[in-house]
């Protein structure tokens, strides 16, 4: 039953579409088109064929409902034993077409960079090239004929059909699931049939229905110009042109042929919009969870002999013109330690984790002095899915909307801890049910747009638990969530770090948020830390003037609602406008002539304290003006 449980939902969508008014008529459509494309040439073939020389160029009658030809043929049986011809060599041009379409669309995703580019450059020229001119342009080349005809349409086709797939393709391949599974090692076939090709596979389904309509006159348009079927053989273009000088003697004859081809083309687009409203998407079925026992998730922390599990110095992240987005951070984090990473946007915290976890994207470069995990080098080394997990920030992007979070969750195990399919699928209920998820069972087949925000969110706490972690870099986990959820998730991530001994690296720009889970905070601004302290100092202790004036902007329950909150003037520096000086001197108003010459680097201010200024607020070198103005935050308490 479980292997099943995606094919009896589908037909479940399909059935209950095809009971809607559109679907019964696509359906009774392309029942009626099946018949007689089948049966025609049985039952009307003979009559079709027969010349009477008596009966040459009649009007309707009862003998003849459409009249007859210049030989004496029978019109109407001509018309409807042409259906399998004109039916056959269209779907033939539509699967050239769509097959074309396709390998061109998802190419640029998984070839190299260059080959990628020249495809897409490609396309592009031919789908600026009009699209009449292509087809009678391919026609010439392949000739006169059913099969020049097939392949001049079908490749007319694949230029718009490409385009199309790339754009969807480029929307896909841009999400973190895509990106997650190329870190898991996915090849480059699975990774389109998997993951790529579900995605997209509604819009294009009812491209490529509707495109068949398209070629299904475009087929018509070359037989009825001669270019295409030849005699003896006919399809509905040619019968239209046989019968086009006589559309005012007898215009059923010339008319007919050309109904059957706007009718059929409408069949095509009804039966593409039955199959887009019963869901064109594909997702491997999820086995119900095994009763094996997974493997014991508490474990001990673990670190370097020196108790640091995380590692870096000089880490920098560089785009091309030598925009340096990180600038040469250095950090420690111990085993089990829950530390904060704040700071405006565009300071470089999410880009500082990307860079632990190898995920920074093209065209970014990381370099470091140092950069370990548990005592191995993670560039030579990457644990990501395994030791390091990492929790982002918009879980719809996370979670790939065509598989079932259960499946998404079990590869983790399957791929990283050589778990079997049923074990895998055991382990991610386990994990579901773990960050508190009702009806894990249930919630494991269902898809991730049937989840709240929240628990979608949840969800990405539990893929991240799949393996054995020992850190969990969460970038922005409560963005969007209303505050009762945002609770929620925080206290989730306390009873993760006590459950399993984890480290805890929280990205926020959220001061309270921070204060509230971590131990440590690291204050970062323009691509740099800035300051290195403990969280219960983070209110009334902190030493640099943009960390002060972080605090004093955030209110409090005790804040007198008329007192003005502190505020930075100006904006942060972009990556390639940071100076020789401090990067913070031109918003601060304490800088002096040495904050604009030289910049400061990170040093020791106190026991378990680090500041990168010239003047910390409070100490001796700050000076008496200095220290007596400079504690924004004292507005808050």
């Amino acid at each position: 039953m479980p292997h099943h449980d995606h094919d009896s939902s589908l037909r479940h969508r399909l059935g209950r579409t095809l009971r809607t008014p559109i679907g019964i008529t696509a359906l009774a459509a392309c029942l009626l088109v099946a018949l007689v494309a089948v049966l025609g040439p049985v039952l009307l073939g003979d009559r079709a064929a027969r010349i009477d020389t008596d009966a040459i160029n009649q009007g309707s009658s009862a003998a003849h409902l459409l009249g007859t030809d210049q030989l004496g043929r029978d019109i109407a049986a001509r018309v409807v034993v042409a259906t399998r011809l004109t039916l056959r060599l269209t779907l033939l041009a539509a699967v050239i077409g769509v097959g074309g379409g396709l390998l061109l669309g998802v190419a640029p995703a998984v070839v190299g960079r260059r080959l990628g580019r020249l495809i897409t450059a490609t396309v592009g020229v031919l789908v600026a090239f009009p699209g009449l001119l292509f087809l009678l342009f391919l026609a010439t080349i392949f000739g006169v004929g059913s099969t020049g005809a097939v392949l001049a349409v079908g490749l007319a086709m694949v230029p718009p059909m490409a385009r199309l797939v790339q754009n969807l393709t480029a929307s896909v391949a841009g999400s973190d699931y895509v990106a997650a599974a190329r870190i898991l090692g996915v090849g480059r076939f699975k990774l389109v049939v998997r993951h790529l090709l579900p995605n997209i596979a509604e819009p294009s389904v009812l491209f490529a229905t509707q495109a068949t309509g398209g070629i299904l006159v475009a087929f018509s348009g070359l037989s009825f110009l001669g270019l295409g079927v030849q005699p003896p053989q006919y399809d509905w273009g040619r019968l239209l042109n046989e019968q086009l000088n006589r559309v005012f003697v007898n215009p059923a004859a010339a008319l007919a042929p050309g109904a059957a081809v706007v009718l059929t083309g409408l069949m095509f687009g009804l039966a593409g919009e039955v199959l887009a409203q019963a869901g064109g998407r594909r997702a491997p079925q999820t086995p119900e969870p095994a009763p094996e026992q997974r493997p014991d998730s508490h474990q001990e922390p673990a670190a370097d002999v020196d108790g640091v599990l995380v590692r870096a110095r000089d880490l920098r992240v560089t785009f091309p013109g030598g925009r340096q987005a990180v600038r040469g951070i250095s950090l420690d984090i111990a085993g089990g330690e829950a530390v904060g990473l704040v700071g405006e946007s565009g300071s470089g915290k999410s880009l500082s984790a990307l860079a632990l976890a190898d995920l920074v994207p093209h065209p970014g470069r990381v370099t470091a002095g140092t950069l370990r995990f548990d005592g191995h080098d993670l560039r030579d080394d990457p644990r990501l899915g395994t030791e390091l997990a990492m929790v982002f920030q918009d879980p719809m992007a996370s979670l790939n909307p065509a598989l079932r979070v259960g499946r998404q969750l079990a590869e983790v195990a399957e791929v990283h801890l050589g778990a079997s399919r049923a074990q895998g699928s055991a382990r991610a209920v386990d994990r579901l049910r773990a960050v508190r998820i009702p009806a894990p069972e249930r919630r494991a087949r269902q898809r991730p747009h049937e989840y709240s925000g929240g628990m979608r969110q949840r969800a990405v706490i539990a893929m991240g638990l799949m393996g054995e972690p020992k850190l969990i870099i969460a970038d922005e986990p409560t963005t969007a969530l209303d505050v009762a959820v945002q609770e929620q998730v925080l206290d989730l991530l306390a009873e993760v770090r006590e459950d399993s001994g984890a480290a805890l690296l929280l990205i926020s720009h959220d001061l309270a948020v921070v204060a509230q889970v971590c131990e440590r905070v690291l204050v970062m601004y323009a691509g740099r830390i800035v300051e290195d302290l403990p969280v219960t100092a983070l209110l009334d202790g902190a030493a640099h003037p943009y960390t002060r004036a972080l605090v004093g902007a955030v209110p409090t329950m005790t804040t007198d609602p008329g007192t003005e909150l502190a505020t930075i003037p100006g904006r942060p520096p972009e990556p390639g406008e940071t100076g020789g000086g401090c990067p913070f001197a031109p918003r601060c108003e304490h800088a002096r002539e040495r904050c604009h010459e030289t910049a400061p680097e990170l040093s020791g201010s106190g026991p378990g304290r680090r500041v990168a200024c010239w003047f910390p607020v409070g100490t001796a070198a700050a000076g008496g003006s200095v220290a007596a103005t400079s504690h924004p935050a004292e507005a808050t308490s």
